[in-house]
Protein backbone atom coordinates (compact mmCIF):
# COMPACT_ATOMS: atom_id res chain seq x y z
CA UNK A 1 0.00 0.00 0.00
CA UNK A 2 1.11 3.72 -0.76
CA UNK A 3 2.31 5.69 2.34
CA UNK A 4 -0.85 7.65 1.65
CA UNK A 5 -3.58 6.31 -1.01
CA UNK A 6 -5.34 9.57 -0.91
CA UNK A 7 -6.76 9.46 -4.42
CA UNK A 8 -8.85 6.29 -3.99
CA UNK A 9 -11.53 8.66 -1.37
CA UNK A 10 -10.56 11.91 -3.43
CA UNK A 11 -12.74 14.03 -5.45
CA UNK A 12 -11.11 15.21 -7.97
CA UNK A 13 -12.57 18.96 -10.00
CA UNK A 14 -11.52 19.02 -13.73
CA UNK A 15 -10.75 23.20 -14.48
CA UNK A 16 -10.27 24.96 -17.77
CA UNK A 17 -7.34 27.43 -16.86
CA UNK A 18 -8.25 29.44 -19.68
CA UNK A 19 -12.15 29.37 -18.98
CA UNK A 20 -12.15 29.59 -15.26
CA UNK A 21 -11.63 33.14 -14.44
CA UNK A 22 -9.77 35.97 -16.09
CA UNK A 23 -7.86 37.81 -13.20
CA UNK A 24 -6.55 40.79 -15.18
CA UNK A 25 -9.11 41.84 -17.75
CA UNK A 26 -7.55 40.56 -21.01
CA UNK A 27 -10.54 38.15 -21.28
CA UNK A 28 -8.52 34.91 -21.20
CA UNK A 29 -8.34 33.11 -17.56
CA UNK A 30 -5.43 32.77 -16.24
CA UNK A 31 -3.07 30.88 -13.03
CA UNK A 32 -4.03 33.78 -10.93
CA UNK A 33 -7.55 33.70 -11.52
CA UNK A 34 -7.45 30.30 -10.72
CA UNK A 35 -5.94 31.22 -7.11
CA UNK A 36 -8.72 33.89 -6.29
CA UNK A 37 -11.33 31.01 -6.74
CA UNK A 38 -9.30 28.75 -4.50
CA UNK A 39 -11.56 29.38 -1.80
CA UNK A 40 -14.80 28.32 -3.72
CA UNK A 41 -13.43 24.88 -4.26
CA UNK A 42 -12.33 24.72 -0.77
CA UNK A 43 -15.49 25.13 0.22
CA UNK A 44 -17.24 23.26 -2.49
CA UNK A 45 -15.74 20.26 -1.22
CA UNK A 46 -13.26 18.62 -3.34
CA UNK A 47 -9.77 17.52 -2.82
CA UNK A 48 -7.47 17.47 -5.91
CA UNK A 49 -7.78 19.53 -8.82
CA UNK A 50 -7.01 18.76 -12.34
CA UNK A 51 -5.75 21.28 -14.73
CA UNK A 52 -5.58 20.27 -18.74
CA UNK A 53 -2.20 21.35 -20.51
CA UNK A 54 -1.13 24.59 -19.19
CA UNK A 55 2.35 24.67 -21.38
CA UNK A 56 2.96 26.94 -24.46
CA UNK A 57 1.32 26.23 -27.14
CA UNK A 58 -0.09 27.15 -30.80
CA UNK A 59 -3.02 25.77 -29.11
CA UNK A 60 -4.39 24.58 -31.81
CA UNK A 61 -5.89 21.76 -30.21
CA UNK A 62 -6.56 23.47 -27.07
CA UNK A 63 -3.09 22.75 -25.39
CA UNK A 64 -2.80 19.37 -26.04
CA UNK A 65 -0.71 20.53 -28.96
CA UNK A 66 2.73 20.92 -26.53
CA UNK A 67 5.70 23.47 -27.86
CA UNK A 68 7.46 23.11 -24.47
CA UNK A 69 7.09 21.33 -21.49
CA UNK A 70 9.00 23.66 -19.17
CA UNK A 71 7.03 26.27 -19.51
CA UNK A 72 3.33 28.32 -18.66
CA UNK A 73 1.98 29.66 -21.93
CA UNK A 74 1.94 33.34 -21.16
CA UNK A 75 -1.78 34.09 -21.63
CA UNK A 76 -1.76 32.03 -18.28
CA UNK A 77 0.93 33.42 -16.30
CA UNK A 78 4.09 31.87 -15.54
CA UNK A 79 6.12 28.90 -13.92
CA UNK A 80 6.20 31.33 -10.95
CA UNK A 81 2.56 31.85 -10.95
CA UNK A 82 1.84 28.09 -11.29
CA UNK A 83 4.21 28.05 -8.12
CA UNK A 84 2.11 30.19 -6.22
CA UNK A 85 -0.92 27.90 -7.02
CA UNK A 86 0.37 24.75 -5.73
CA UNK A 87 1.49 26.47 -2.46
CA UNK A 88 -1.75 28.27 -1.99
CA UNK A 89 -3.79 24.93 -3.07
CA UNK A 90 -1.62 23.22 -0.70
CA UNK A 91 -2.67 25.18 2.34
CA UNK A 92 -6.38 25.16 1.67
CA UNK A 93 -5.55 21.15 1.38
CA UNK A 94 -6.36 21.11 -2.19
CA UNK A 95 -3.78 18.63 -4.21
CA UNK A 96 -3.27 19.44 -8.08
CA UNK A 97 -2.31 17.38 -10.47
CA UNK A 98 -1.44 17.95 -14.12
CA UNK A 99 -2.84 16.78 -17.72
CA UNK A 100 0.55 16.01 -19.17
CA UNK A 101 0.36 15.06 -23.19
CA UNK A 102 3.05 12.29 -23.64
CA UNK A 103 2.22 10.55 -26.67
CA UNK A 104 2.75 13.50 -29.20
CA UNK A 105 4.00 16.99 -29.14
CA UNK A 106 3.38 19.97 -31.34
CA UNK A 107 5.02 20.38 -34.67
CA UNK A 108 6.16 23.75 -33.57
CA UNK A 109 8.27 22.49 -30.85
CA UNK A 110 12.12 22.61 -31.08
CA UNK A 111 12.08 19.05 -30.79
CA UNK A 112 10.08 18.29 -34.03
CA UNK A 113 11.80 21.29 -35.71
CA UNK A 114 15.13 19.43 -34.84
CA UNK A 115 13.98 15.89 -36.15
CA UNK A 116 12.56 17.11 -39.42
CA UNK A 117 15.99 18.67 -40.43
CA UNK A 118 17.90 16.48 -42.91
CA UNK A 119 20.88 14.71 -41.17
CA UNK A 120 19.58 15.81 -37.67
CA UNK A 121 20.56 13.75 -34.69
CA UNK A 122 17.46 14.28 -33.80
CA UNK A 123 15.03 12.19 -36.36
CA UNK A 124 14.54 9.74 -34.38
CA UNK A 125 12.35 11.42 -31.52
CA UNK A 126 9.58 10.86 -34.12
CA UNK A 127 8.25 8.53 -35.80
CA UNK A 128 9.22 7.79 -39.89
CA UNK A 129 8.51 6.08 -42.85
CA UNK A 130 8.92 6.95 -46.46
CA UNK A 131 5.87 5.69 -47.52
CA UNK A 132 3.34 6.18 -45.27
CA UNK A 133 1.98 2.73 -45.51
CA UNK A 134 3.10 0.65 -42.41
CA UNK A 135 0.74 -0.18 -39.54
CA UNK A 136 -2.09 0.11 -41.39
CA UNK A 137 -4.09 -2.04 -38.51
CA UNK A 138 -4.43 0.90 -36.38
CA UNK A 139 -7.89 2.93 -36.33
CA UNK A 140 -7.65 6.76 -37.07
CA UNK A 141 -9.25 8.04 -33.87
CA UNK A 142 -9.90 11.54 -35.40
CA UNK A 143 -12.29 10.32 -38.47
CA UNK A 144 -13.74 14.12 -38.47
CA UNK A 145 -10.84 15.49 -39.32
CA UNK A 146 -7.93 12.98 -40.50
CA UNK A 147 -7.68 10.74 -43.30
CA UNK A 148 -4.55 8.80 -42.36
CA UNK A 149 -2.59 8.04 -39.26
CA UNK A 150 0.43 9.32 -41.80
CA UNK A 151 1.50 13.00 -43.03
CA UNK A 152 3.99 14.27 -45.01
CA UNK A 153 6.73 16.75 -44.08
CA UNK A 154 8.57 18.09 -47.43
CA UNK A 155 11.31 18.90 -45.31
CA UNK A 156 12.32 15.84 -43.93
CA UNK A 157 11.12 13.97 -47.14
CA UNK A 158 9.07 11.07 -45.23
CA UNK A 159 5.56 10.69 -43.37
CA UNK A 160 5.68 11.02 -39.92
CA UNK A 161 3.14 8.87 -37.43
CA UNK A 162 0.74 10.63 -35.24
CA UNK A 163 -2.28 9.43 -33.89
CA UNK A 164 -4.41 12.26 -33.38
CA UNK A 165 -4.19 15.61 -35.34
CA UNK A 166 -1.85 15.88 -37.96
CA UNK A 167 0.08 18.93 -36.65
CA UNK A 168 0.99 16.72 -33.31
CA UNK A 169 3.67 14.07 -34.33
CA UNK A 170 3.46 11.29 -31.81
CA UNK A 171 6.93 10.85 -29.85
CA UNK A 172 9.73 7.72 -30.52
CA UNK A 173 9.58 5.94 -27.39
CA UNK A 174 11.81 3.31 -29.05
CA UNK A 175 14.75 5.87 -28.27
CA UNK A 176 15.81 5.78 -24.92
CA UNK A 177 16.50 9.36 -25.01
CA UNK A 178 12.82 10.30 -25.47
CA UNK A 179 11.71 8.34 -22.69
CA UNK A 180 14.14 10.22 -20.12
CA UNK A 181 13.58 13.49 -21.86
CA UNK A 182 9.64 13.09 -20.57
CA UNK A 183 10.61 12.06 -17.12
CA UNK A 184 12.34 14.83 -16.97
CA UNK A 185 9.62 16.58 -17.40
CA UNK A 186 7.85 15.15 -14.92
CA UNK A 187 10.31 15.84 -12.54
CA UNK A 188 10.66 19.50 -13.34
CA UNK A 189 6.87 19.77 -12.31
CA UNK A 190 6.66 17.54 -9.35
CA UNK A 191 9.66 19.21 -7.73
CA UNK A 192 7.62 22.61 -8.29
CA UNK A 193 5.08 20.50 -6.52
CA UNK A 194 2.61 18.83 -8.44
CA UNK A 195 1.10 15.71 -7.03
CA UNK A 196 0.52 13.90 -9.79
CA UNK A 197 -0.12 13.72 -13.75
CA UNK A 198 -3.11 13.10 -15.96
CA UNK A 199 -1.33 10.73 -18.13
CA UNK A 200 -2.91 11.73 -21.82
CA UNK A 201 -3.60 8.93 -24.67
CA UNK A 202 -1.02 6.43 -22.62
CA UNK A 203 -2.18 3.16 -24.96
CA UNK A 204 -0.53 4.75 -27.88
CA UNK A 205 3.18 5.26 -26.94
CA UNK A 206 4.22 2.34 -29.28
CA UNK A 207 3.82 0.96 -32.67
CA UNK A 208 4.48 -2.42 -33.63
CA UNK A 209 4.24 -3.97 -37.38
CA UNK A 210 0.99 -6.23 -37.18
CA UNK A 211 -0.71 -4.94 -34.42
CA UNK A 212 -2.81 -2.18 -34.01
CA UNK A 213 -0.36 -0.11 -31.90
CA UNK A 214 -2.34 0.14 -28.65
CA UNK A 215 -2.17 -1.44 -25.43
CA UNK A 216 1.57 -2.92 -26.53
CA UNK A 217 3.95 -4.62 -23.46
CA UNK A 218 6.65 -1.91 -24.50
CA UNK A 219 4.15 0.89 -23.55
CA UNK A 220 3.12 -1.24 -19.61
CA UNK A 221 6.67 -1.76 -19.42
CA UNK A 222 7.60 2.20 -19.54
CA UNK A 223 4.83 3.41 -17.48
CA UNK A 224 6.29 0.64 -14.48
CA UNK A 225 9.79 2.61 -15.05
CA UNK A 226 7.75 6.13 -14.41
CA UNK A 227 5.84 4.73 -11.54
CA UNK A 228 9.07 2.97 -9.86
CA UNK A 229 10.76 6.17 -10.52
CA UNK A 230 8.48 8.82 -8.96
CA UNK A 231 7.76 6.35 -6.17
CA UNK A 232 11.38 6.12 -4.98
CA UNK A 233 12.14 9.64 -5.48
CA UNK A 234 9.11 11.32 -4.69
CA UNK A 235 8.12 9.67 -1.25
CA UNK A 236 5.35 7.49 -2.68
CA UNK A 237 2.41 9.59 -2.72
CA UNK A 238 2.32 10.98 -6.04
CA UNK A 239 -0.54 9.85 -8.32
CA UNK A 240 -0.32 8.82 -11.58
CA UNK A 241 -4.34 8.77 -13.79
CA UNK A 242 -3.82 7.04 -17.21
CA UNK A 243 -5.90 8.34 -19.90
CA UNK A 244 -6.74 4.54 -21.39
CA UNK A 245 -9.68 4.90 -23.63
CA UNK A 246 -10.37 1.30 -23.88
CA UNK A 247 -13.03 -2.03 -22.75
CA UNK A 248 -12.42 -3.10 -18.99
CA UNK A 249 -9.94 -6.05 -19.67
CA UNK A 250 -7.16 -3.98 -21.28
CA UNK A 251 -7.74 -0.33 -19.58
CA UNK A 252 -7.46 -2.25 -15.94
CA UNK A 253 -3.39 -3.94 -17.47
CA UNK A 254 -2.77 0.18 -17.25
CA UNK A 255 -2.87 -1.15 -13.04
CA UNK A 256 -0.41 -3.50 -13.73
CA UNK A 257 0.24 -5.02 -10.45
CA UNK A 258 0.03 -1.94 -8.56
CA UNK A 259 3.26 -1.44 -9.82
CA UNK A 260 1.89 1.12 -12.71
CA UNK A 261 -0.72 3.54 -12.94
CA UNK A 262 -2.09 4.20 -9.42
CA UNK A 263 -5.72 5.54 -11.68
CA UNK A 264 -7.52 4.85 -14.91
CA UNK A 265 -10.73 6.35 -16.28
CA UNK A 266 -13.40 3.75 -16.45
CA UNK A 267 -14.91 5.32 -19.83
CA UNK A 268 -16.75 2.33 -21.26
CA UNK A 269 -19.26 2.75 -17.61
CA UNK A 270 -19.73 6.41 -18.72
CA UNK A 271 -21.76 6.08 -21.68
CA UNK A 272 -23.62 3.39 -20.50
CA UNK A 273 -25.21 5.67 -17.55
CA UNK A 274 -27.23 7.83 -20.17
CA UNK A 275 -28.40 4.60 -22.20
CA UNK A 276 -29.90 3.40 -19.30
CA UNK A 277 -31.83 6.98 -18.75
CA UNK A 278 -32.70 6.42 -22.24
CA UNK A 279 -33.48 2.81 -22.64
CA UNK A 280 -34.74 2.77 -18.58
CA UNK A 281 -33.19 -0.44 -17.70
CA UNK A 282 -29.65 -0.81 -16.30
CA UNK A 283 -28.97 -4.14 -18.17
CA UNK A 284 -26.22 -2.43 -20.06
CA UNK A 285 -24.59 -0.83 -16.32
CA UNK A 286 -24.60 -4.44 -14.80
CA UNK A 287 -23.11 -5.73 -17.68
CA UNK A 288 -20.15 -3.76 -18.43
CA UNK A 289 -19.23 -3.54 -14.68
CA UNK A 290 -19.37 -7.76 -14.58
CA UNK A 291 -17.27 -7.66 -17.12
CA UNK A 292 -14.43 -5.44 -15.05
CA UNK A 293 -11.94 -7.29 -13.51
CA UNK A 294 -10.54 -7.18 -10.38
CA UNK A 295 -8.04 -4.35 -9.87
CA UNK A 296 -5.12 -4.43 -7.08
CA UNK A 297 -6.04 -3.08 -3.96
CA UNK A 298 -3.72 0.28 -4.23
CA UNK A 299 -5.42 1.25 -7.36
CA UNK A 300 -8.84 3.33 -8.34
CA UNK A 301 -10.45 4.04 -11.02
CA UNK A 302 -11.51 7.40 -12.02
CA UNK A 303 -15.23 7.66 -13.16
CA UNK A 304 -16.77 10.94 -14.42
CA UNK A 305 -20.45 12.09 -16.25
CA UNK A 306 -18.71 14.45 -18.34
CA UNK A 307 -15.47 15.84 -19.55
CA UNK A 308 -13.68 18.85 -22.03
CA UNK A 309 -13.84 16.45 -24.76
CA UNK A 310 -16.85 14.96 -26.62
CA UNK A 311 -18.77 12.12 -24.41
CA UNK A 312 -16.60 9.55 -26.33
CA UNK A 313 -18.75 6.54 -28.00
CA UNK A 314 -16.06 4.44 -28.49
CA UNK A 315 -16.50 1.66 -26.52
CA UNK A 316 -20.10 1.09 -27.34
CA UNK A 317 -21.81 -1.19 -29.99
CA UNK A 318 -22.51 0.36 -33.68
CA UNK A 319 -25.85 0.02 -32.62
CA UNK A 320 -26.04 1.73 -29.43
CA UNK A 321 -23.83 4.54 -30.55
CA UNK A 322 -26.47 5.02 -33.39
CA UNK A 323 -28.97 4.91 -30.43
CA UNK A 324 -26.95 7.61 -27.84
CA UNK A 325 -27.20 10.23 -31.17
CA UNK A 326 -30.51 9.84 -31.68
CA UNK A 327 -31.35 10.19 -28.72
CA UNK A 328 -28.91 12.44 -26.91
CA UNK A 329 -27.58 14.01 -30.54
CA UNK A 330 -30.26 14.53 -32.87
CA UNK A 331 -28.65 17.90 -34.48
CA UNK A 332 -25.37 16.54 -36.49
CA UNK A 333 -23.91 19.65 -35.18
CA UNK A 334 -23.88 17.91 -31.47
CA UNK A 335 -21.76 15.53 -32.84
CA UNK A 336 -18.02 14.91 -32.96
CA UNK A 337 -15.85 12.12 -34.04
CA UNK A 338 -17.51 8.97 -32.56
CA UNK A 339 -18.91 11.10 -29.87
CA UNK A 340 -21.53 13.58 -28.55
CA UNK A 341 -20.05 17.55 -27.59
CA UNK A 342 -22.35 18.48 -25.11
CA UNK A 343 -22.34 19.33 -21.34
CA UNK A 344 -23.93 17.45 -19.01
CA UNK A 345 -27.07 19.67 -18.17
CA UNK A 346 -28.39 19.89 -21.58
CA UNK A 347 -27.64 16.28 -22.52
CA UNK A 348 -30.69 15.77 -19.77
CA UNK A 349 -32.56 18.48 -21.08
CA UNK A 350 -32.01 20.55 -17.52
CA UNK A 351 -33.83 17.89 -15.96
CA UNK A 352 -33.00 18.31 -12.12
CA UNK A 353 -33.90 14.19 -11.29
CA UNK A 354 -31.55 12.98 -13.73
CA UNK A 355 -28.77 15.74 -12.68
CA UNK A 356 -29.08 14.34 -9.13
CA UNK A 357 -29.72 10.73 -10.15
CA UNK A 358 -26.56 10.82 -12.26
CA UNK A 359 -24.30 12.02 -9.29
CA UNK A 360 -26.03 9.67 -7.31
CA UNK A 361 -24.10 7.16 -8.90
CA UNK A 362 -20.87 8.77 -9.62
CA UNK A 363 -20.38 9.34 -6.00
CA UNK A 364 -21.27 5.33 -5.19
CA UNK A 365 -19.88 3.31 -8.31
CA UNK A 366 -16.35 1.86 -7.58
CA UNK A 367 -14.08 4.59 -8.38
CA UNK A 368 -13.28 7.88 -7.53
CA UNK A 369 -15.42 10.78 -8.72
CA UNK A 370 -14.63 13.40 -11.31
CA UNK A 371 -16.25 16.56 -11.70
CA UNK A 372 -16.13 18.97 -14.55
CA UNK A 373 -15.95 23.07 -13.67
CA UNK A 374 -19.31 24.00 -13.85
CA UNK A 375 -21.54 21.07 -14.23
CA UNK A 376 -22.37 21.43 -10.38
CA UNK A 377 -24.23 24.60 -11.51
CA UNK A 378 -25.91 23.28 -14.19
CA UNK A 379 -23.98 25.22 -17.29
CA UNK A 380 -24.81 24.44 -20.50
CA UNK A 381 -23.16 24.45 -23.82
CA UNK A 382 -22.69 26.31 -27.05
CA UNK A 383 -22.08 24.05 -30.03
CA UNK A 384 -22.26 27.05 -32.82
CA UNK A 385 -18.58 26.94 -31.49
CA UNK A 386 -15.97 24.97 -33.37
CA UNK A 387 -14.61 21.16 -32.13
CA UNK A 388 -14.41 21.10 -29.02
CA UNK A 389 -15.09 24.50 -27.45
CA UNK A 390 -18.79 24.43 -27.07
CA UNK A 391 -18.47 22.33 -23.78
CA UNK A 392 -15.56 24.83 -22.80
CA UNK A 393 -17.09 27.93 -22.10
CA UNK A 394 -16.31 30.59 -19.42
CA UNK A 395 -17.21 29.48 -15.68
CA UNK A 396 -20.28 31.08 -14.75
CA UNK A 397 -20.03 33.28 -11.32
CA UNK A 398 -22.52 35.73 -11.44
CA UNK A 399 -24.98 36.94 -13.56
CA UNK A 400 -23.73 40.44 -14.28
CA UNK A 401 -22.23 41.04 -17.99
CA UNK A 402 -18.99 38.67 -18.84
CA UNK A 403 -21.02 36.21 -15.56
CA UNK A 404 -17.86 37.65 -13.49
CA UNK A 405 -15.55 35.57 -15.36
CA UNK A 406 -13.73 39.12 -16.15
CA UNK A 407 -14.49 42.61 -15.84
CA UNK A 408 -17.43 44.20 -17.38
CA UNK A 409 -15.41 46.46 -18.97
CA UNK A 410 -13.63 44.08 -21.43
CA UNK A 411 -15.20 43.88 -24.99
CA UNK A 412 -17.17 41.01 -25.33
CA UNK A 413 -15.13 39.77 -28.29
CA UNK A 414 -11.79 39.61 -26.39
CA UNK A 415 -13.78 36.79 -24.27
CA UNK A 416 -13.39 33.49 -26.29
CA UNK A 417 -15.05 30.90 -26.19
CA UNK A 418 -18.04 33.37 -25.59
CA UNK A 419 -20.17 33.14 -22.28
CA UNK A 420 -23.34 31.38 -22.86
CA UNK A 421 -26.04 32.31 -24.83
CA UNK A 422 -28.61 29.81 -24.72
CA UNK A 423 -31.76 31.51 -22.63
CA UNK A 424 -32.07 28.17 -20.39
CA UNK A 425 -28.15 28.65 -19.53
CA UNK A 426 -27.18 32.13 -19.51
CA UNK A 427 -25.44 33.49 -16.19
CA UNK A 428 -28.63 34.86 -15.12
CA UNK A 429 -29.91 31.19 -15.01
CA UNK A 430 -27.27 29.47 -13.37
CA UNK A 431 -24.26 31.45 -11.40
CA UNK A 432 -22.59 30.23 -8.02
CA UNK A 433 -23.40 32.88 -6.78
CA UNK A 434 -27.25 32.61 -7.15
CA UNK A 435 -26.33 29.03 -6.08
CA UNK A 436 -24.69 29.42 -3.57
CA UNK A 437 -27.29 31.55 -1.61
CA UNK A 438 -29.78 29.35 -2.19
CA UNK A 439 -30.07 26.42 -0.11
CA UNK A 440 -32.29 23.98 -2.57
CA UNK A 441 -29.79 24.89 -5.38
CA UNK A 442 -28.13 22.02 -7.48
CA UNK A 443 -24.82 23.87 -6.24
CA UNK A 444 -25.39 23.41 -2.74
CA UNK A 445 -26.97 20.02 -3.11
CA UNK A 446 -23.90 18.57 -5.07
CA UNK A 447 -21.56 20.24 -2.01
CA UNK A 448 -24.03 18.19 0.55
CA UNK A 449 -23.38 15.21 -1.48
CA UNK A 450 -19.62 15.44 -1.24
CA UNK A 451 -19.69 16.43 1.99
CA UNK A 452 -22.37 13.05 2.96
CA UNK A 453 -19.72 10.98 0.93
CA UNK A 454 -16.57 11.68 2.68
CA UNK A 455 -18.44 10.46 5.93
CA UNK A 456 -18.54 7.15 3.93
CA UNK A 457 -15.15 5.69 3.14
CA UNK A 458 -16.42 2.56 1.93
CA UNK A 459 -17.95 4.70 -1.29
CA UNK A 460 -14.16 5.14 -2.60
CA UNK A 461 -12.16 2.15 -0.63
CA UNK A 462 -14.83 -0.48 0.28
CA UNK A 463 -16.01 -3.83 -1.47
CA UNK A 464 -18.98 -3.66 -3.93
CA UNK A 465 -21.57 -6.27 -4.80
CA UNK A 466 -24.22 -5.65 -7.49
CA UNK A 467 -27.45 -7.04 -6.10
CA UNK A 468 -29.48 -10.17 -8.03
CA UNK A 469 -33.40 -9.21 -8.17
CA UNK A 470 -35.82 -9.14 -11.15
CA UNK A 471 -36.36 -5.41 -11.63
CA UNK A 472 -34.46 -4.29 -14.48
CA UNK A 473 -35.22 -0.67 -13.90
CA UNK A 474 -33.56 -0.77 -10.60
CA UNK A 475 -29.38 -1.34 -10.39
CA UNK A 476 -28.89 -1.83 -6.41
CA UNK A 477 -25.27 -2.68 -5.48
CA UNK A 478 -23.94 -2.81 -1.50
CA UNK A 479 -21.00 -0.90 -0.84
CA UNK A 480 -18.90 -1.94 2.35
CA UNK A 481 -15.81 -1.77 4.40
CA UNK A 482 -15.29 -3.55 7.63
CA UNK A 483 -17.91 -3.40 9.76
CA UNK A 484 -19.83 -0.49 7.12
CA UNK A 485 -22.14 -1.16 4.55
CA UNK A 486 -24.64 1.16 2.20
CA UNK A 487 -27.12 -0.12 0.27
CA UNK A 488 -27.23 1.88 -3.48
CA UNK A 489 -30.65 1.18 -5.50
CA UNK A 490 -30.98 3.50 -8.17
CA UNK A 491 -34.28 4.09 -10.31
CA UNK A 492 -33.53 4.97 -14.13
CA UNK A 493 -37.44 5.12 -14.55
CA UNK A 494 -39.77 7.95 -14.99
CA UNK A 495 -42.29 5.92 -13.01
CA UNK A 496 -41.85 4.62 -9.27
CA UNK A 497 -40.42 1.06 -8.58
CA UNK A 498 -40.54 -1.61 -6.11
CA UNK A 499 -37.31 -3.73 -5.95
CA UNK A 500 -36.68 -6.85 -3.78
CA UNK A 501 -33.62 -7.99 -2.50
CA UNK A 502 -33.82 -11.45 -1.30
CA UNK A 503 -30.13 -10.98 0.28
CA UNK A 504 -30.99 -8.44 2.40
CA UNK A 505 -33.50 -10.06 4.76
CA UNK A 506 -33.03 -8.81 8.79
CA UNK A 507 -29.99 -6.12 7.80
CA UNK A 508 -32.49 -3.08 7.58
CA UNK A 509 -34.33 -1.83 10.75
CA UNK A 510 -38.04 -1.06 9.58
CA UNK A 511 -39.18 2.75 9.92
CA UNK A 512 -39.03 3.90 6.72
CA UNK A 513 -42.29 4.24 5.07
CA UNK A 514 -40.80 3.11 1.60
CA UNK A 515 -38.84 0.09 3.18
CA UNK A 516 -40.86 -3.08 3.82
CA UNK A 517 -38.98 -5.57 5.85
CA UNK A 518 -40.18 -9.27 6.16
CA UNK A 519 -38.30 -12.81 6.45
CA UNK A 520 -38.37 -12.83 2.34
CA UNK A 521 -35.84 -9.98 2.06
CA UNK A 522 -35.93 -6.22 1.89
CA UNK A 523 -38.60 -4.63 -0.44
CA UNK A 524 -37.55 -0.61 -1.53
CA UNK A 525 -39.63 1.17 -3.08
CA UNK A 526 -37.95 4.09 -5.19
CA UNK A 527 -39.61 7.10 -6.69
CA UNK A 528 -39.18 8.18 -10.38
CA UNK A 529 -35.76 8.72 -11.32
CA UNK A 530 -34.48 8.60 -7.82
CA UNK A 531 -31.68 6.70 -5.70
CA UNK A 532 -31.33 5.64 -1.94
CA UNK A 533 -28.92 5.15 0.37
CA UNK A 534 -29.29 3.32 2.85
CA UNK A 535 -27.33 2.21 5.66
CA UNK A 536 -27.12 -1.73 6.39
CA UNK A 537 -26.24 -3.41 9.71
Amino acid sequence: MPPNPWYRTATFYELLPRAFRDSNGDGVGDLAGIIERLEYLEWLGVDCIWLPPFFDSPLRDGGYDVSDYLSVHPDLGTVEDMAQLLDAGHRRGLRVIADLPINHTSDAHPWFREARMPGSPMRNWYVWDETGSRYPEARIIFLDYEASNWTWDPVAEANYWHRFYHHQPDLNYDNPEVGEAVLDVMRFWLDLGFDGFRLDAVPYLYERDGTNCENLPETHAYLKRVRRTIDEEYGGDRVLLAEANQWPIDAAAYFGDGDECHMNFHFPVMPRLYMALAREHVRDIVKILRDTPPIPETCQWGIFLRNHDELTLEMVTDEDREFMWDVYAPEPASRLNLGIRRRLTPLVGNDRRALELLHGLLFSLPGSPILYYGDEIGMGDDISLPDRDGVRTPMQWDGSLHAGFTGSGVDAAAVYPPIVAAEAYRPEQANVAAQRADPGSLLNWVRSMLAVRREHPEMGRGTFEILEHDNDAVLAFVRGMGSRATLVAVNVSEHPQAVHLPSLAGRVEAGDADLIVDPTGLIVQIGPLEFRWLRLS
